[in-house]
């Protein structure tokens, strides 16, 4: 688990996660010479948190070489509309820190993991799409679900301290609404039901743990501090602060404490 010193450094601003970005980077090229070119590149040589991610994020879904100069443009561009997007990063980076035990420290996310990467993009994609730069924030999408094995449609929102654990196979449709601090496991689907239109994806509350493959379906509310177990699969509202498991989920209790996402226990 990460330190109270290394989350505290994340809590506070862009130029103190840099910063110790920046110091682990040095650490470890010190440890580690193969990863010398990939720490200047991202970090060592880069002047801000900005630029450093948007080169991560760009290279790492560059279908070819010559697409990473177009990439790195728009995303940044996506920055510059709204530079919000960095504080909500940095908080998704926290999540990582408190929530994932194999994370030691605010540099593994941001060069490796795939979940913090997918919703990353998926943040600017949003922007884009916001901006009416529709076209460009669905490619974001398609080149997302092809490189990272993750697809979130550019029109879902999602609240901070999000994290995508694993991330492999997880899918959020266009109308789907995710609030603070919740935590995914690997497989998840927030889907609709069929070819209903308009309003047809979940929405999903604060302080909600979804577990491994669970399937949430059409446009249901899953409460505050509600935990949904693994596999499962959810057709109608989880009131808040309940367990759901099976298939169709029913309840089979309350949750222990507010916030499941937090503590990261799938014990049902």
């Amino acid at each position: 688990m990460a330190d109270a010193r290394t989350i505290a450094v994340v809590c506070a601003t862009e130029a103190s996660l840099w910063e110790e970005l920046r110091r682990r980077a040095a650490q470890v090229g010190q440890a580690e010479s193969a990863l010398v070119p990939m720490l200047k590149r991202y970090v060592l040589d880069r002047k801000s948190f900005a630029d450093g991610i948007v080169h991560r994020l760009a290279e790492r879904i560059a279908p070819t070489g010559n697409d990473v100069e177009s990439l790195k443009t728009a995303l940044a561009e996506a920055v510059q509309l709204d530079a919000e997007v960095l504080a909500q990063m940095r908080f998704d980076i926290r999540a990582t820190l408190e929530r994932d035990p194999a994370t030691e420290h605010a540099l593994v996310p941001f060069l490796w993991f795939k979940g913090f990467h997918a919703i990353s993009l998926h943040r600017l994609a949003h922007v884009l799409w916001k901006a009416g730069r529709k076209d460009l924030a669905t490619h974001l999408q398609s080149l997302m679900s092809e490189h990272l094995a993750v697809d979130i449609h550019p029109a879902a929102r999602f609240g901070v301290g999000i994290l995508l654990d694993h991330a492999t196979g997880f899918v959020a449709g266009e109308t789907a609404v995710v609030g603070d601090n919740v935590s995914f496991l690997h497989e998840v689907t927030l889907g609709g039901t069929g070819k209903v239109r308009g309003d047809r994806h979940p929405k999903i509350r604060s302080g909600v743990l979804v577990g491994a493959g669970a399937k949430i379906l059409g446009n249901i509310t899953v409460g505050e501090g509600a935990k949904i177990g693994a596999g499962s699969v959810v057709l109608k509202d989880v009131p808040p602060h309940t367990s759901v498991a099976g298939v169709p989920a029913v309840v089979i209790g309350s949750t222990n404490v507010d916030a499941p996402a937090l503590d990261m226990d799938h014990s049902l």
